[in-house]
Order: C-alpha cells, then sequence, then structure tokens
C-alpha cells in the first residue's frame, strides 16, 4: 500500500537512497547506450592509432568493449529497463499511486534520458572509457541474458560492421576538411587537390589520360636528323619521342633525345641509324593505376595505346597480364605486347654483333636489320600516346582545364651552339 514507510525514519532514507540510485542508474545505462553505440569502430580504430594522445588512451579503452555492439547494446537496455521498472515499485512506498507515476516519469524524463543523453553526446569518449571498467563489470553480470539475444539479433541482423565512407563521401569529406572550406579543416587546396585526383583516377582509364594520336609528335622511320627535325624535336621538349613507320599510326618505337647531343645537324644522319627502343603497347581500357605501376617498375615511361575493336572483359585481363609478364630486366625501357612477342619469336635471332654491341639491354633495343619491323593487328587501331608525365597530371590534377601544359622549348642554329629555353604556359 502507498506510503507504507513513515517519513523522516531510517527506512524511509534508505528508500529515497535507492530511488537516486535507480535514478542515476538508469540514467547513466541511457548515456551510455547512445555515446557508446554512437562510436563507429572506424572512428575508434583512426583515434587509436592517429588520435591526440589522450583520445588514443580513452579509444584503446573503449575498442574492446564495443567490439560486440549486440552484446553491448543488450546489456546496457537491460539495466536500464531493470532500473526504470524498479523505481515506482519503491516510489509506491513513499508517495500514493498517481505521484509515484508522476515523479517517476519526471525523474526518467529528466535525469534519467535528457541529461544524461545530452552528457554522452557531447563527452562520449571521456565518459565511455572512463565507465569502461564498470561497463566490463555489466557484461559479465547479465552475460547469461544478454548473449542469447545478441546471438539471436548477429543470425538476424548480421554482425555489426565498420561504417566505411564510399569513394564518392570519402572525397567530400576530404573537401570538407580543406582551409577553403570554411569549417575549421587545416587541409591546404593542394592536398585536397591530390586526395581527390588519387581517390578519382581509379575510375580512369589510359584513353582518359592519353595525348590523341593527331596530336601527338612523332617521328618517321625513314625521316633524316637534318637540322629542321632536331629543332622540332627540341621544340616540344620532350625526353623521349616515338617513331612509326610509314603511316604515323603505326607507332614501332621510340628514340631518346639525350641520344641526339651527339648529333651533327648538317650530317642529316639517317633515323635508323640511331637506338630505336622497343615501345609497349597498352589497351586503351587499362586502368591508370595498372599504367602507373608499370611505369613505376622502370621499365618504360611511355606507352602506346590502342583500340581493341574485339576487346571484351577477358582480352583486357589478358593484355594485361602480357603487359606485366614480359617486362624485360636490366634498364629496359619497354614491355612489348604479346602479339609481338610471337612475332619475335618467329622471327630470326639478333646477331652476335647486336648482342655484343647493346650487351645488357640488346631486348629492348629493336634489331632493324635482322628483326620484322613490328606491327599492329588489323582489329587494332593506335588511338594515342601515354606517358608518365600524363598520369601524374591526372593524378595531381595541378593544372587547371583552361590551361595547356608547360611546353620546354630549344631552338638550335648553325651558327651558334648556343640553346635557348623558354617555358610557355598560356590559355587553350
Amino acid at each position: 500500500m502507498a506510503g507504507d514507510v513513515p517519513c523522516c525514519e531510517g527506512e524511509f532514507f534508505l528508500f529515497v537512497t535507492v530511488i537516486i540510485g535507480l535514478v542515476v542508474f538508469a540514467g547513466l545505462m541511457a548515456g551510455l547506450t547512445l555515446g557508446l553505440m554512437s562510436l563507429g569502430l572506424v572512428d575508434l580504430e583512426v583515434l587509436s592509432k592517429s588520435g591526440r594522445p589522450q583520445d588514443r588512451i580513452y579509444a584503446s579503452k573503449i575498442l574492446p568493449v564495443v567490439k560486440n555492439q549486440h552484446l553491448l547494446l543488450c546489456t546496457l537496455l537491460i539495466g536500464n529497463s531493470l532500473a526504470m521498472e524498479s523505481l515506482p515499485i519503491f516510489l509506491d512506498k513513499l508517495v500514493p499511486p498517481w505521484a509515484a507515476i508522476l515523479v517517476s516519469v519526471t525523474l526518467i524524463l529528466m535525469f534519467g534520458e535528457i541529461l544524461p543523453q545530452a552528457i554522452c553526446t557531447r563527452y562520449g569518449l571521456t565518459v565511455g572509457a572512463t565507465m569502461a571498467p564498470f561497463v566490463r563489470f555489466l557484461l559479465c553480470i547479465f552475460f547469461p541474458i544478454a548473449y542469447p539475444i545478441s546471438k539471436f539479433l548477429d543470425w538476424m541482423l548480421g554482425k555489426g560492421h565498420a561504417a566505411l565512407l564510399r569513394r564518392a563521401e570519402l572525397k567530400t569529406f576530404v573537401d570538407f576538411h580543406g582551409n577553403e572550406a570554411g569549417k575549421g579543416g587545416d587541409l591546404t587546396h593542394d592536398e585536397t587537390t591530390i586526395i581527390a585526383g588519387a581517390l578519382e583516377m581509379t575510375e580512369k582509364t589510359a584513353k582518359d589520360a592519353m595525348t590523341p594520336i593527331s596530336k601527338a609528335f612523332s617521328l618517321d622511320l625513314d625521316g633524316t636528323l637534318n637540322l629542321e627535325t632536331l629543332n622540332a624535336i627540341m621544340t616540344m621538349g620532350h625526353s623521349r619521342v616515338p617513331v612509326y613507320y610509314k603511316n604515323p599510326n603505326n607507332i614501332i618505337g621510340l628514340i631518346l633525345v639525350k641520344n641526339l647531343l651527339a648529333v651533327d645537324p648538317n650530317d642529316s644522319v639517317p633515323l635508323r641509324k640511331m637506338l630505336i627502343r622497343k615501345i609497349p603497347r597498352v589497351s586503351e581500357n587499362l586502368p591508370l593505376y595498372d599504367i602507373l605501376n608499370e611505369f613505376q617498375k622502370g621499365h618504360s615511361h611511355i606507352a602506346v595505346v590502342y583500340k581493341d575493336s574485339k576487346e571484351t572483359k577477358e582480352t583486357l585481363q589478358k593484355a594485361k597480364e602480357d603487359y606485366q609478364n614480359f617486362a624485360i630486366s636490366h634498364d629496359a625501357d619497354s614491355i612489348l605486347s604479346k602479339a609481338y612477342d610471337d612475332q619475335v619469336k618467329k622471327s630470326p635471332p639478333s646477331t652476335p654483333a647486336f648482342k655484343k654491341r647493346h650487351k645488357g639491354c640488346s631486348f629492348c633495343i629493336l634489331d632493324l636489320d635482322n628483326s620484322p619491323i613490328p606491327e599492329f593487328l588489323p582489329d587494332q587501331v593506335v588511338v594515342g600516346v601515354i606517358s608518365m608525365e600524363d598520369v601524374i597530371e591526372e593524378l595531381l590534377q595541378v593544372l587547371p582545364k583552361n590551361y595547356k601544359k608547360t611546353q620546354l622549348t630549344f631552338k638550335i642554329t648553325k651558327t651558334t651552339p648556343e640553346i635557348l629555353l623558354c617555358f610557355t604556359f598560356a590559355p587553350l
């Protein structure tokens, strides 16, 4: 019956103490439920490895507790329910039933829900780390009841997984942390641009970064290195120049500009007499990261991009494997496509004189006197040329779209050995 306990006696104060304890316990359970469950596993992992020193300590204490999220949720909710359901029973001993309901609702609402949840939302990491030992104790106490329920939730809903950001979400997340966004981030514009470029590059292929074959500078194998040709090479400012045979679309190799330093423009040396290196061939649908990884191995810094009219997902994977499997060791500057490799296998071997002259690198040089000149298959159409610089620019995104690439210009004259240099950086 209500009011069984006389006021201001020992038993009365005992009941009051129990009621206060139940309200505090219920509030703690409600606050921890919101505070701990709102801390993502990914966020805690990041904080434990790269956060501030104090945050690392807090995160390392909380991580073992929240790892089994369903078990933690069941434990906290069971504790909260026990406290809230017990509160009216003790209040009924002190006040009439209608007052017990009114007081219990008020206490639970203010001190068991609103206030603790507001505190734990603001200081969830600190409160969670401080109460981690107590939560461990509750996990042990309520384990017989909470564990079966948590396993049922695991079976029905699946275990809780770390919520990772998708690529587009991560890019937006990085943009928000840039100082230009005005949200307190400390990432510079260059940092956010490079990160965004790295995230976007996984969706780009060779055709997105290549120079179209119609705009690519190349030399005819049957041409000569006269003054006009050398000036054109130096004006373009490339370190490697593709070489074609008969048709500009039939790129067969490349020449290193540094090998032309000793060439006299007055001699008109035939290009065939120069060192022509092999050049790799890649599909236009080959991902840029795959091309970059191959470039980084040092086998080549430039490749020919072709379009295969019969290309499928399987043939693209095969081309990728061929590109990797036929990497040439030593200081090779190129990797051959499978079609050309088969052609080379059928051709006579290089002469001993050629191997001796190019010792250690005979497999990366075109033997024009003894091997057939490579040609593309009928269903392979050359569409462009891609270099390491093209891939890096896609990664760094350093130039505005309305500006063309920086061009290094040289000029050679008959009367003076001076080389004039100038940079051009102008809008298209």
